[in-house]
Parts: structure tokens; C-alpha cells; sequence
């Protein structure tokens, strides 16, 4: 980054909205709470237990958001920013 660029809200506004990574988070979250209580319904488990296949559902739905992550950010900087980038 080069020393000229300040560090505004939108500035971060805009590389969160443009972060791959954090589509995948976000993804992987979603995942998390639409098939957790889904899978709660089928075992009983402790409170540590939930906790745990919460995490767990959203490492998973991390590791498999990584194409509609890639796919959602470039769109965003495509219309946003109106260029032309790879896919």
C-alpha cells in the first residue's frame, strides 16, 4: 500500500465489501445456521457439543464457499467499480 492512500471508513468499507475471504466467512457462517439445527434434530448434545458442530459446520461451509465467494466479490467490483476483470 503506498504511503499516499489514507485509510478512510469507505476505503475499508469498500475492501470488505471486495474481500474474497470475507464472502467466504460470511458463506461458511450462513451455512453454519441454516443446516446446524438440522443436524441437532437427529442427536442431542450437549451445550460444548452444539457449540462445536457450529464451528465445525462453519469451517466446512468456509472450505466449500471458496468459488461463489471468488464469483460474489468480482461481480461486486465489477458494477461497483465498472472494469473489467478477469474471472
Amino acid at each position: 500500500m503506498s504511503d499516499n492512500r489514507k485509510i478512510t471508513p469507505v476505503y475499508v468499507l469498500f475492501y470488505i465489501l471486495f474481500s474474497v475471504d470475507i464472502w467466504r466467512i460470511v458463506l461458511g457462517i450462513l451455512v453454519s445456521v441454516l443446516l446446524t439445527p438440522l443436524l441437532l434434530k437427529t442427536n442431542e448434545l450437549s451445550p460444548a457439543g452444539v457449540a462445536m458442530l457450529y464451528v465445525m459446520m462453519t469451517a466446512i461451509g468456509w472450505s466449500v464457499a471458496s468459488y461463489p465467494a471468488r464469483k460474489i466479490a468480482f461481480f461486486l467490483r465489477k458494477v461497483v467499480l465498472k472494469e473489467n476483470l478477469p474471472r
